[in-house]
């Protein structure tokens, strides 16, 4: 027997996309305020994870299965090794600022190279990481 609650319905309904906005936020701005990949990640997938929650896994499936979340993660790690690793072609070490992604001002969005790219990277892999670990371990429970 489940047991849904409106009230908890209709704000998860309200805030999911307040949430997923925040956390593409704080994915991005990482070099100029606090937050990063990590954090930014770790509030989108705690977004999904209340709408799993809330309305049932299902609900959660059909907007980002366990399939794709997998896949996800899987690229967002690809892409961190390509980034990390393309540095080598110019000759710096791994991870180094390459000539194509310029320094910028200080305080504007693209100002950081390619920390942004990284950072979008990480941020894909932490959301889908948890929203993978959500469905294999607390899954079952929630059909």
């Amino acid at each position: 027997m489940k047991f849904r609650d409106t009230i908890v319905s209709i704000i998860t309904r309200f805030m999911l996309p307040f949430i997923t906005l925040f956390g593409l936020y704080l994915i991005v701005h990482v070099h100029l305020s606090p937050g990063g990949g990590f954090s930014g990640g770790t509030v989108v997938g705690a977004g999904f994870v209340l709408l799993s929650l809330t309305y049932g896994i299902s609900m959660q499936e059909r907007k980002f299965s366990h399939r794709t979340s997998t896949l996800i993660e899987s690229g967002g790690a690809l892409i961190y090794i390509i980034v990390g690793i393309s540095a080598f072609i110019y000759g710096q070490p791994f991870l180094s600022n390459l000539p194509i992604f310029p320094a910028g001002t200080p305080g504007r969005l693209f100002s950081g190279g390619f920390i942004a790219l990284l950072n979008i990277a990480i941020g894909v892999k932490v959301a889908s990481t948890i929203v993978a670990l959500f469905d294999s371990l607390g899954g079952e429970d929630l059909h």
